[in-house]
């Protein structure tokens, strides 16, 4: 006799492509047991304006009666410190808004992480000038907290830095 168990995964993943010399755009997509969506914003150079925002969404969304219509709430904004905040202000805190809320924002994290890679060229060779190299980068710039595994809590890279709040 066989067991029908649900089984639960999660497929997320953001990437940047420039389109043109003034144009980026990233894309975070989510695949799991239920729901697959995809958010891409266009950002324009050199003010990281969002000046443009779509979704695809198969199944329902989280209740939402149309996600597009929410995202275009981020229209106009610029990319930059303090973006999850200003993002929650313009699309609602809902908890039906947690996911679409996250999918932006990694696309805008995506825009500053492509913007920072010609930075990590820079790094030292040895161990020791890695290490402090990448901490003082997160010190400067707060918002690469937690923004990927090397900059992770429990990493070396940000011990003694405090997490945004």
């Amino acid at each position: 006799m066989s067991e029908n168990i649900l089984k639960f995964s999660m497929n997320r993943c953001t990437s940047v492509e420039p389109l043109d010399e003034n144009t980026l755009k990233s894309a975070c997509r989510l695949t799991d047991t239920f729901t697959t969506a995809s958010v891409e914003i266009l950002a324009r150079l050199p003010d990281l304006e969002i000046v443009n925002v779509s979704g695809q969404f198969r199944h329902e969304w989280h209740e939402l009666p149309d996600p597009n219509e929410t995202l275009q709430k981020v229209l106009g904004i610029r990319i930059g410190s303090g973006m999850l905040k200003i993002i929650k202000g313009l699309m609602g805190e809902g908890e039906n808004l947690e996911q679409l809320t996250y999918m932006v924002e990694e696309c805008c994290h995506g825009i500053i992480l492509a913007l920072t890679k010609d930075i990590l060229s820079h790094a030292p060779r040895d161990e020791a000038g890695k290490l402090e190299f990448f901490s003082n980068m997160v010190r400067k710039n707060i918002r690469l907290y937690n923004r990927c595994a090397a900059f992770a809590p429990g990493s070396r890279l940000i011990e003694g830095i405090e997490p945004p709040k």
